[in-house]
């Protein structure tokens, strides 16, 4: 492939991943041809390297599967992805997948719960290897209906009773030099709204989880959110965010001196845990699918080692679940690649400390089975 067709693709792949699917805030309807956009296999190719300590247990606590047009992530994308390492259990976390076609708007999001429900049995079966495909499952509702969200969690729920953990209704607002297709009634603090609120209340009757997904600007909001309620888990998604595009685009050190004292003071609240990863988008700002090569396991953890660290450091080791984010992060490296850099990152730590990273903590938050 030319370096010029590789570009050009990702041209495409930046407004992907600054303004669509790329769990920015997609939004039905919205999502077009160009949204679709896939990773270059013959590109990430480039960058070979064997998996480190392969028989390490690891729970990979946020993943999306997709059929589209011109664009699939589905089970056997997955289990090639992570056949190099010693990958036990997934999470898979909503993404506007497979929403039902008809029937009440609201109920519409089971329609993902159904899909994935069907993958994880087919992976259940055995009959695809010893890795166990979506064993937590994240769904959507809009908890802006309030009350009457109560409705959408029990169909969620009985669409996937033994797998279905919790939801995320996406909070990743930000201005229009990052996410130029960004809907104009969006609301900048959706986390903050009354009616919002009234129907996050319900999470915790069903026992349920929150996924935090948002940028660096706005982790704030859920600081005040984990605090109104305390009982209810909040997992701490992709590191906030932290944005390198736009308004942003040259800022890094700036960025990451905002984003420091945002997330220790959200580490304060107990019933929050934090996934590290996530920050290989193009709206991160690291612009690793614009070169020749993709990065080494080296070169990533050169750049995300200070954000990681920091996140480890303030949440601990018990709190902290690494996580792939494939594929959108797949459009700048290989599944090999990034965890070998936080086989790297961890080197230090201790095995109880390393355990808790790989797979103890989203065992645990997830209230997965031993696998």
């Amino acid at each position: 492939m030319t370096n010029i067709t590789r570009r050009g693709f990702f041209q495409q792949a930046s407004l992907f991943t600054a303004g669509g699917l790329a769990l920015s805030g997609a939004l039905p309807g919205l999502v077009t041809k160009r949204a679709h956009a896939q990773p270059i296999p013959d590109w990430l190719a480039l960058t070979n390297e064997p998996a480190l300590e392969p028989e390490l247990p690891i729970i990979d606590p946020h993943h999306h599967l997709w059929d589209r047009p011109n664009n699939r992530y589905m089970l056997e994308d997955l289990l090639e992805d992570t056949s190099t390492h010693n990958v036990r259990q997934t999470v898979f976390v909503e993404c506007t997948s497979m929403y039902r076609a008809d029937g009440p708007e609201e109920l519409r999001v089971v329609g993902e719960t159904e899909f994935v429900q069907g993958v994880a049995a087919k992976s259940a079966s055995g009959g695809y290897g010893e890795m166990r495909a979506a064993t937590g499952i994240v769904g959507s509702a809009n908890l802006r209906l309030g009350d009457r969200v109560a409705a959408v969690l029990e169909a969620q729920i009985a669409a996937s009773p033994q797998r279905f953990r919790g939801i995320r209704h996406r909070a990743a607002w930000a201005d229009r030099s990052v996410l130029p297709n960004q809907r104009a009634d969006s609301p900048e603090h959706i986390l903050l709204d009354p009616d919002f609120r009234k129907g996050y209340a319900h999470l915790r009757t069903y026992g349920l989880s929150f996924e935090g997904w948002l940028y660096h600007t706005h982790i704030a909001d859920l600081t005040d959110l984990a605090k109104a309620f305390p009982d209810t888990i909040i997992i701490f998604n992709h590191l906030g965010g932290p944005i390198g595009v736009g308004n942003y685009a040259g800022r890094r050190d700036e960025v990451f001196a905002a984003w420091k004292p945002a997330v220790a003071e959200l580490a304060s609240c107990p019933n929050v845990v934090a996934k590290v990863g996530g920050i290989q988008m193009v709206v991160n700002g690291y612009g690793w699918h614009e070169q020749d090569r993709p990065p080494t396991s080296d070169e990533l953890l050169a750049a995300n080692r200070d954000w990681y660290n920091y996140t480890i450091d303030q949440f601990g080791p018990d709190r902290c679940m690494f996580e792939s984010n494939f594929p959108v992060d797949k459009l700048s490296c290989s599944y090999t690649v990034l965890w070998n850099q936080f086989k790297k990152l961890t080197r230090g730590f201790s095995a109880d400390e390393r355990a808790a990273m790989f797979h103890d903590t989203a065992k645990r938050v997830y209230r997965l089975p031993l696998v």
